[in-house]
């Protein structure tokens, strides 16, 4: 069975889940877009009120702020890279994921990386690199740092939500996504050749 086949068998059973609450509430299962043999994965936290009602993550404000760092750097969520969040079904009001949610939903992800085996991870926010990265990640510090799982390279960067809510951050948060081109061509063999 090729990664795409794969894929989409992952996907059609992670839209029939109702392993937790959070399905009582959903519209669309958010699986996630992206090419099914990415070298590079980026990570969220969960789906918010746009992405529940379009079935993709990352397409509110945010996600158009992160299109355009990604095309910055010549990536693109339907040609080179793949975007996912840890929970595929949007917590009520936008709260954070509870720890018994994660729990649950992170079977999904760890499924996705399964199948994909990305070169590199990018945690969008705290709360994704603290369930990727480590629990005690300080994202203000340590946002644009390279850590090593696995033989996995990940890296923390500043959610595209607080950096519409905190401007300043933006040119930071760029210097990462530069840190992020450099590393892609530096490990990863197809990435820029899609």
């Amino acid at each position: 069975m090729s990664n795409k086949e794969e894929f989409e068998k992952l996907r059609e059973q992670c839209t029939q889940c109702k392993k937790c609450r959070l399905c009582e509430t959903r519209h669309n299962v958010v699986f996630g877009v992206g090419i099914s043999d990415a070298e590079v994965m980026f990570i969220g936290e969960g789906p918010g009120e746009n992405e529940d009602l379009q079935g993709e993550p990352f397409v509110g404000r945010g996600g158009k702020l992160l299109d355009k760092m990604l095309e910055a750097i010549d990536l693109d969520r339907h040609k080179n890279i793949y975007i996912a969040n840890i929970v595929k079904c949007r917590p009520p009001q936008n709260r954070d994921p509870a720890p018994d949610e994660q729990e649950e939903c992170i079977k999904w992800l760890r499924a996705q990386f399964k199948v994909l085996r990305p070169k590199i991870i990018v945690c969008l926010g705290r709360i994704a690199a603290a369930k990727i990265i480590k629990p005690d990640i300080k994202i203000m510090k340590e946002h644009g740092q390279f850590f090593e799982k696995g033989g996995v390279l990940m890296m923390p960067v500043l959610h595209p939500a607080a950096l519409l809510r905190n401007p300043n951050n933006k040119p930071a948060a760029f210097e990462d996504f530069l840190r992020l081109q450099e590393k892609i061509k530096e490990i990863c063999t197809h990435t820029y050749n899609q």
